[in-house]
């Protein structure tokens, strides 16, 4: 079964900007910490940033500080990752994942439940 569905990627010029959208569906999205990774061509995966279940905080990679910002609405069991000044280095197949109540830093592999697919995000120079 499919719990989480991102949504959004495409190609983008340097400099531009684009938001990601992790759909989720199956499970009590409010109880989850949701965490965006990424993984480059031929690198390994690499973790972006996380929005808590707790007091809804955000923490980031340093390498999209100040560039991105992840949110969520309970609502729409829906979180986001807004991307802007995007550049060449930030190309690569994006995912979001759910852990139950805060976000792991580093992540604690096995206590993501849920994933994505992916969608890819591909800048331009």
């Amino acid at each position: 079964e499919v719990f989480l569905v991102e949504s959004g990627g495409g190609l983008v010029q340097a400099g531009g900007s684009l938001s990601l959208s992790c759909a989720a569906s199956g499970f009590t999205f409010d109880d989850y910490a949701i965490t965006w990774f990424r993984q480059a061509p031929g690198k390994e995966r690499e973790w972006v940033s996380c929005i808590s279940r707790n007091d809804g905080s955000t923490t980031y990679a340093d390498s999209v500080k100040d560039r991105f910002t992840i949110s969520k609405d309970n609502a729409k069991k829906t979180a986001y990752l807004q991307m802007n000044s995007l550049s060449p280095e930030d190309t690569a197949v994006y995912y979001c994942a759910a852990e139950l109540y805060y976000c792991s830093r580093p992540p604690i592999w096995d206590d993501y439940d849920y994933w994505g697919q992916g969608t890819q995000v591909t800048v331009s120079s």
